[in-house]
């Protein structure tokens, strides 16, 4: 099992901070979305987020919804996530997290979903709509096989919502830096830089910024506040735009932001 906040460290200490790059299982099919997470890596993706297509994805935009909704007319199955994640793992070296929305874990089963993550080599979950507060057996599964968990915080969260966030989350938190659903903007929210302030005053060894960045000069602008860049839905259009190779050149791109120059 590869975990996160080793990697986040390396990268703040030999670069600027950490590129995460996101993509979806299964999209545009099972293999593709292997082949294109292994492409990121190679790129210069230090950490891998694969989403599993849900069919209520109320936080992702337009690009991530189009692109699991086609996963799902594929037929994905929920084993299709812990095959990619194990498959991807074999081939890099780089820390694999799940992106899931927190009911297909029940259904699954927590402690099983657990089990069967670190089997595959996962280094933990992103829970978009799960909070600390409601995350018991959740944070119980994941102590017990050592799987980092990552909270999501933003601008709106109160100071106290915010400590409990950093005190529950393992590997980083992810600071959501634009109110609303993902989407590459032009312009990164300036709300970002005051949310990681407020979890490093909490005791956030590590944030991470995503939502709406999708250019080196946004991963560059983050890194100069926060110790990680996530990239999603830039990624998303490019692989189907353009399939893996395309997908590949843009993470080579995006990593230039990480570069100490």
């Amino acid at each position: 099992m590869r975990t996160v906040a080793p990697v986040i460290r390396r990268r703040n200490d030999d670069a600027n901070g950490a590129l995460i790059g996101y993509l979806p299982v299964g999209f545009p099919t099972l293999d593709e979305s292997v082949e294109a997470a292994v492409a990121l890596v190679e790129n210069g993706v230090d950490v891998l987020e694969l989403g599993l297509p849900y069919s209520d994805p109320v936080m992702d935009g337009p690009v991530i919804q189009a692109a699991t909704q086609q996963a799902l007319a594929n037929g994905f199955r929920l084993s299709h996530g812990f095959e990619a994640v194990r498959r991807v793992t074999e081939r890099v070296d780089a820390p694999v997290l799940l992106m899931t929305y927190w009911n297909p874990v029940v259904q699954y089963g927590v402690d099983r979903f657990a089990d069967d993550l670190a089997a595959a080599g996962g280094a933990g979950l992103i829970t978009p709509d799960l909070i600390p507060d409601e995350g018991a057996d959740w944070i119980a599964a994941s102590e017990r096989t050592g799987l980092d968990r990552v909270f999501l915080a933003a601008p709106t969260s109160t100071d106290e919502r915010l400590v409990r966030t950093v005190e529950a989350s393992r590997g980083f938190v992810y600071a959501v830096s634009t109110m609303g659903i993902t989407g590459a903007r032009a312009d990164v929210d300036a709300a970002a830089r005051t949310l990681v302030d407020r979890l490093g005053a909490a005791g956030a060894e590590a944030s991470c910024v995503g939502v709406g960045i999708s250019t080196a000069d946004q991963v560059a602008e983050v890194l100069a506040y926060a110790q990680g860049a996530i990239v999603g839905s830039a990624l998303v259009r490019a692989l189907a735009e353009g399939g893996v190779t395309a997908a590949g050149a843009l993470a080579a791109d995006l990593a230039r932001g990480t570069r100490s120059e």
